[in-house]
């Protein structure tokens, strides 16, 4: 990603002088305080990126900055006034002004001991990275550059403004920042940052799960998180919150064997952002989907077993699937994404036994029904998960699963398969069996179900017939 100078200089003075900008840096001037935009903003407009986030800093305490915002905004709240920080909305946007700080890190605490600072320069300096401790003074418009961070966009390069010791002992977490800004911005960490990164990574325990976690999402929902993914790896960094993914390094995929699986997972994590993009134009990046690719064969190490020179892993999707719903509640993922990933992971595998012999109507409904709201993510990764390099079986496994995809359309839009349900309802079991609620209906519901997935659609009369059928048998 290159920068033009004259045009991004043109950007800036844009962006201060539109609203609400343009009034909020009135009202601190006004006031006799200083106030500047600062970080990502300033970077974004460097680089041409469409500027969402609106972050400042000041000399003002944060009941000071209550006080000129007031007047000028339609909301206020505190972000977390301890850290100085205080929300408006203006013109229908968020803004962020934070009074300049000057944190203090025992080497051990998790989180600093927020002192604030008395100036600019001071605020930047303790900051992630160069290209983020950039600032542009309001209403001057002067650009405050304390680390070389204009030099270092313009070169595509990832540094820290102070040395990376000092700025990843005081927050450990800026090196997950360093790999997903790696993939985010397209930069190349700096040559003194990723050996310091090595030498740190097991600081990294010192950051909560749940900062953690939000760190590697922000990756994952990069467009190319590849690069930030290895630098974790190569550095061992990831060892340390998420050790199933280099351990694919050391497991030969039995359908692949130029690269390792740990090569293939990238090449199925990227493949699947294409084709869920292709697919999905409107939705936008989706992590579940991006996970499950990520780690669908976490269960390989566990499983790999050597016969003369037969590789196999039996079952690994069913030992990825229990791995991947211990790792991601240990990394405080919320219910619904751990049961969707772990549920994508455990019926990866099940296509490839359509493209080795037909399959039934029953087969076909079975598929859909076990998938659930989950299809359409289980049609993107297990079409990703084909990585061969051998043309021809790529292409017979891509018309196999346009094949899968057409019946299962054509048997949707004959018998709605996504509201699959039996014949008879709950109630209507008790009416005809003339039985109270209990364990025996939800067994009578489970074969009328998969009577419907043997023979499609049977109707009342039907499946009243094989449901009284079914109780004489029982006695």
């Amino acid at each position: 990603m290159t920068v033009a100078i004259a045009e991004a200089q043109s950007r800036l003075r844009s962006l201060a002088e539109s609203e609400p900008i343009a009034t909020l840096a009135r009202a601190f001037e006004a006031r006799g305080l200083e106030l500047a935009l600062v970080g990502g903003p300033v970077r974004d407009a460097f680089l041409g990126i469409a500027v969402h986030d609106l972050d400042f800093t000041t000399n003002a305490l944060p009941d000071t900055i209550l006080e000129i915002v007031k007047p000028i905004s339609d909301a206020q709240w505190d972000v977390g006034r301890e850290f100085g920080t205080i929300a408006c909305r203006m013109a229908g946007q968020v803004l962020e002004i934070t009074t300049y700080r000057s944190d203090v890190y025992d080497g051990d605490s998790r989180k600093p001991e927020v002192e604030f600072g008395s100036s600019l320069e001071d605020d930047l300096i303790r900051r992630d990275f160069a290209v983020n401790a950039m600032a542009l003074r309001l209403p001057q418009q002067q650009l405050v550059d304390v680390g070389g961070g204009l030099e270092q966009l313009v070169a595509g390069v990832l540094d820290t403004p102070r040395s990376p010791e000092q700025s990843f002992r005081d927050d450990p977490l800026r090196m997950l920042r360093a790999a997903r800004f790696t993939s985010q911005l397209g930069f190349t960490p700096a040559a003194r940052v990723v050996p310091v990164m090595a030498e740190l990574a097991g600081e990294i325990t010192r950051i909560s799960a749940e900062r953690i976690r939000d760190e590697l999402s922000k990756l994952l929902l990069t467009d190319d998180p590849a690069p930030g993914i290895r630098l974790l790896t190569e550095t061992g960094l990831m060892q340390h919150f998420l050790p199933e993914v280099p351990a694919l390094s050391l497991e030969a995929d039995e359908h692949a064997h130029h690269k390792d699986v740990y090569e293939h997972s990238i090449t199925v994590l990227q493949q699947g952002i294409g084709l869920w993009r292709d697919r999905n134009p409107e939705a936008g990046p989706d992590l579940v989907s991006r996970l499950a690719g990520l780690l669908h064969d976490i269960g390989k190490p566990a499983t790999k077993r050597v016969e003369g020179r037969t590789v196999s892993f039996h079952n690994h999707d069913l030992v990825g699937s229990r791995m991947a719903k211990k790792r991601l509640r240990a990394l405080r993922f919320d219910n619904d994404t751990i049961k969707q990933v772990a549920r994508l992971i455990e019926l990866h595998l099940r296509f490839f036994g359509y493209s080795e012999a037909s399959w039934t109507d029953a087969a076909v409904r079975r598929y859909v029904r076990d998938a659930g709201a989950e299809l359409e993510r289980l049609h993107v990764l297990t079409r990703s998960d084909v990585t061969t390099r051998n043309r021809r079986k790529a292409d017979m496994l891509d018309f196999a699963y346009d094949d899968l995809e057409r019946r299962i359309a054509e048997l949707a839009e004959q018998e709605e398969l996504d509201s699959m349900r039996p014949d008879l309802d709950g109630k209507q079991i008790m009416q005809i069996l003339e039985i109270p609620p209990g364990r025996e209906v939800g067994e009578a519901y489970s074969m009328l179900l998969e009577a419907r997935m043997d023979h499609g659609p049977l109707g009342a009369e039907r499946a009243s017939e094989l449901l009284r059928e079914w109780w004489a048998e029982r006695g």
